[in-house]
């Protein structure tokens, strides 16, 4: 489609993409639903007529000429369109006492879930990202920059929604302000995403939620549901406090302070490794992986897997750090890549450790290459066994 006919559809409601073949309806029902008193939400998957799924990825081998090669993975959630806004603070705004900041240049970058979609494509995945995104230039912009990179994106649009868009004025590699341009969505458009995720899923080999409060994944628990009845793994960085739609999800990755909003705050190590296996067992889990910046991460698995109550802990990589944007997003797509390859959880939290040292390396939203990564991870193989730090594996009731 040629661009001017596309930004002449971003601007009318009617304006359309081509309709995609449906899925065929599954109605497997192998994994039961939560216990207790968590709830679905009401949203359900639709129940699709049958027929071939569209390879969605099949115009961006035409269009770049590779064809296709690794895992494939769906991401979902709430992607986004990052603008920073850099110059010099030279003087102070005689109209307010602020800062007046100069500015010398301008990028843009994909953030949130389209950010996690563009660190899977750098490692080599195929990458479908679903996604909310209005008919507006900062939908076509986010697009066309993710393509350019191999994402397809996926796009759920609506003329009543705005792109979310963060600005982030920046003087010296400090922020002095961020501006954020979001609405939410509404109900139809969830409903739309449902049907064209029930048509994407089964051509993947694993599902990302990635989730920033933003709406895509309000109801999230019948997509978990039905990537889990198929035998697809479904990886989750969650936010806010109701993790109750997140029930049944081969992994959960809340960073600290996230994991003390859900699970209560803790006085010592046991404690803390005792809230995350009693959170890993409520939410009915496989694995809980919580990211504790300069303090490494912790793996929480089941008993089946890891030993009763056993925790895997990964020391951080020591580096200096420019900036922690996006860093939890590196974090789960190095995870996705390398266990939607088959690698057990605890190989590619290893993986992603070394990618978050990396990452926080950079300035701004910013992905990790597998060259990079690989790399990396030889030095460490190179550095003698008494300057690298091991992983450690302890009980919950296990003293430091």
């Amino acid at each position: 489609m040629a661009r001017a006919e596309r930004r002449a559809q971003a601007g009318s409601p009617a304006g359309k993409r081509p309709a995609r073949p449906a899925a065929r309806a599954s109605g497997a029902s192998g994994v039961s639903g939560p216990s207790g008193n968590l709830t679905p939400p009401p949203l359900e998957l639709p129940q699709t007529p049958p027929g071939p799924v569209r390879d969605a990825r099949s115009h961006l081998v035409a269009a770049h000429g590779r064809p296709a090669a690794g895992p494939r993975v769906l991401v979902v959630g709430d992607a986004m369109l990052d603008h920073y806004w850099s110059g010099a603070v030279e003087r102070i705004s005689p109209e307010a006492p602020v800062p007046v900041l100069k500015i010398e240049g301008q990028r843009s970058v994909p953030g949130g879930a389209a950010n996690v979609a563009l660190n899977l494509a750098a490692l080599g995945s195929q990458v479908t990202l679903l996604t909310l995104v209005g008919r507006d230039e900062a939908a076509l912009q986010l697009e066309s920059m993710l393509e350019a990179q191999g994402v397809f994106m996926e796009r759920v649009a609506d003329a009543a929604y705005s792109t979310t868009q963060k600005i982030r004025c920046v003087a010296r590699r400090q922020q002095l302000l961020r501006a954020d341009i979001e609405t939410r969505p509404a109900a139809g458009m969830l409903e739309t995403l449902a049907r064209r995720y029930a048509a994407l899923l089964r051509g993947h080999d694993l599902v990302v939620l990635s989730d920033y409060a933003k709406g895509a994944l309000a109801q999230c628990q019948p997509l978990v549901r039905a990537a889990r009845e198929h035998g697809i793994p479904v990886l989750v960085d969650p936010k806010g406090k109701a993790w109750e739609r997140y029930c049944g999800a081969t992994l959960v990755k809340p960073n600290l302070a996230e994991f003390r909003g859900c699970a209560g705050d803790f006085d010592d190590p046991a404690q803390f490794r005792r809230l995350g296996q009693a959170l890993r067992r409520r939410l009915q889990l496989d694995y809980l992986l919580v990211t504790r910046g300069e303090d490494g991460m912790c793996l929480f698995g089941s008993a089946a897997a890891e030993g009763a109550r056993a925790v895997i802990e990964q020391p951080a990589q020591v580096r200096e750090v420019y900036d922690v944007s996006g860093a939890g997003d590196t974090v789960l797509a190095t995870l996705a890549h390398f266990m939607a390859q088959g690698r057990p959880v605890d190989e590619a939290m290893r993986w992603a450790n070394t990618a978050a040292g990396i990452v926080v390396g950079k300035f701004g939203t910013a992905a990790v290459t597998l060259d990079e990564l690989q790399a990396a991870m030889a030095q460490q193989a190179a550095t003698p066994p008494e300057h690298l730090s091991q992983p450690r594996t302890r009980h919950a009731d296990q003293p430091l």
